[in-house]
Formats: structure tokens, sequence, C-alpha cells
């Protein structure tokens, strides 16, 4: 699930190889850490619906905080301010990519998820919807992990 996540790091480390990878790893998962956190603390929403997709059976009901488009556009220029005072990241353009790691977040899951992204606080719900498609979703995942994997 969350390994297509990762790729953008790689990309914008191939670009940009002053940015530290540990920075980019946190940044293409800044928007789960934070929604898992508002999760534990009652204010984002996810249930366990087996079947609601063929391959996760997670219920993404309510998550404006993290997971809207608005959100995340949030998110990312936050992290290119607060990345502009790190070592490696003291330029803007090093900065905005960060921030691009940080957005790519929401492109991926628009891809994967269900419509249950929302544009701005709950409303208008998006998502293609590749997690209802298990031969696509898996074969992607292992085509990142390999056939170590057991795929």
């Amino acid at each position: 699930m969350f390994i297509g996540h990762y790729g953008p790091t790689f990309a914008i480390k191939a670009i940009r190889p002053a940015i530290p990878l540990w920075l980019l790893f946190i940044a293409v998962q800044l928007v789960d850490v934070a929604w898992a956190v508002l999760v534990l603390l009652g204010i984002e929403k996810v249930r366990i619906v087996p079947g609601i997709t063929a391959s996760n059976p997670l219920d993404l009901y309510y998550m404006p905080y993290t997971h809207s488009l608005a959100a995340a556009a949030l998110w990312a220029v936050a992290a290119i301010v607060l990345c502009k005072s790190l070592p490696g990241v003291r330029t803007w353009p090093a900065a905005a990519w960060i921030g691009l790691a940080v957005f790519s977040h929401w492109v991926l899951d628009w891809l994967v998820h269900r419509p249950d992204l929302p544009l701005y606080d709950d409303t208008m719900k998006v998502g293609l919807g590749i997690w209802n498609y298990p031969a696509i979703a898996s074969s992607t995942t292992c085509g990142w992990l390999g056939e170590r994997s057991g795929c």
C-alpha cells in the first residue's frame, strides 16, 4: 500500500542529490503520519469494512485535514516553509521539491483510492479506485518489491 509513495522520493533524489533521502522519505509519508495521529485522537475517521475495495478493507470516510486536496496543498506549503531552514534544503527550489514530494502523496492516493478523497473539507470526494483491481494493484506493488517478496 505504501511502497508507491516512495517512487517520487527516488525521482527527486536523482534530480536534486543534495536533498537528504531521509527528508524525502518523511515528506512523502507526512500526510499519512499526520492521518494516523488524527485518527488516534479521534479527529479523522476510519473503519474496517471487508470488501469495500478488492484489496483494501479500510473505509476512509472522514479525513479532511490530511487527505483533502486543499489540505494536501497546505501540508506541501507548510513543508516548503519549514524545510527552508534545514541544511541541504536552504534554497527555495530545494524546498519546493520537498513540497512537491509532500503533494505527490495526494496525487498517488487519487490513483488508488476509491472516491473517498475530498477536494476540500469533507465534500466532492474523488478517487480512481485502482484498489478495486487487485491484478493492477498487486502487479504494481510486486514490480516495486521484486520476486523475493513472494508476489
